[in-house]
């Protein structure tokens, strides 16, 4: 690191658990970050910030006004622009240290393969279920860390599954490969700042399994009512009958 470096990351470099050495790893990590908007929005930005050293962005929607309610990446001269080139604009503003790429476009098939087997982590900020078990699925394959997020009305909730480690159980573990796609900010509303809260500790979550520190949400399905201010998580097992990591 250089002498800005140690200086731009001075306030997680003295905590004990991160250190230099936890930095270098941020500084050479890579995460691929799936969906620019209320989630990958607020976890894209504090990744940049923290200094992880290349983010990889998938979007292939435009910036429209009602998206600025929340998606805090994108701003009001980027309505009609693409998510990936607003992100990238704002993350570039924010740490221009942190390498960004990105592509609108939806991440499926090889294309998906292909980015997950070169990531370090994984965060699934995506807003349907067809993306979400596709994700997955790929995370599994390849033993990759997934985050996975997900926001509605006054509600949040926060994954980790690290296929392969530990027995962890995968998103398949806990849903059924089905899902109400109606289920969605669109048709149900969603307070703007629970898209901060999920999306800031998806971005915890994966610093935490670059450095190596602290306990995971592995296992666990952290809830969050955003109206009543309740917290909780939840365990759950992997399930040996899960067609997508039954068999590992």
């Amino acid at each position: 690191m250089n002498d800005n470096q140690l200086l731009r990351y001075s306030r997680q470099i003295m905590l004990p658990q991160c250190d230099i050495a936890g930095q270098q790893k941020l500084l050479a990590a890579r995460v691929l970050i799936v969906g620019a908007g209320g989630l990958g929005s607020p976890a894209a930005m504090y990744l940049a910030a923290g200094g992880v050293g290349h983010i990889t962005i998938y979007d292939n929607d435009e910036v429209e006004l009602s998206n600025l309610q929340r998606q805090i990446a994108h701003h009001t001269d980027d309505v009609g622009i693409d998510k990936v080139i607003s992100t990238r604009n704002t993350l570039n503003q924010l740490n221009p240290d942190t390498r960004v790429t990105t592509f609108k476009q939806r991440l499926m098939g090889e294309q998906l393969d292909k980015e997950v087997k070169k990531a370090d982590v994984v965060l699934d900020c995506s807003d349907n279920f067809a993306t979400r078990f596709a994700v997955n699925k790929a995370c599994v394959v390849f033993r990759k860390p997934l985050v996975s997020g997900a926001a509605i009305r006054f509600e949040g909730q926060v994954l980790v599954f690290t296929s392969g480690i530990n027995d962890s159980p995968c998103y398949n573990c806990l849903y059924k490969n089905e899902g109400d796609e109606l289920l969605n900010c669109a048709t149900n509303g969603v307070i703007a700042p629970i898209t901060g809260i999920v999306g800031s500790i998806q971005a915890l979550e994966a610093m935490k399994l670059i450095i190596n520190v602290g306990e995971t949400l592995t296992g666990r399905l952290l809830l969050i009512d955003g109206l009543t201010m309740n917290i909780k998580t939840m365990r759950f097992k992997k399930n040996l009958g899960c067609p997508s990591c039954g068999n590992l």
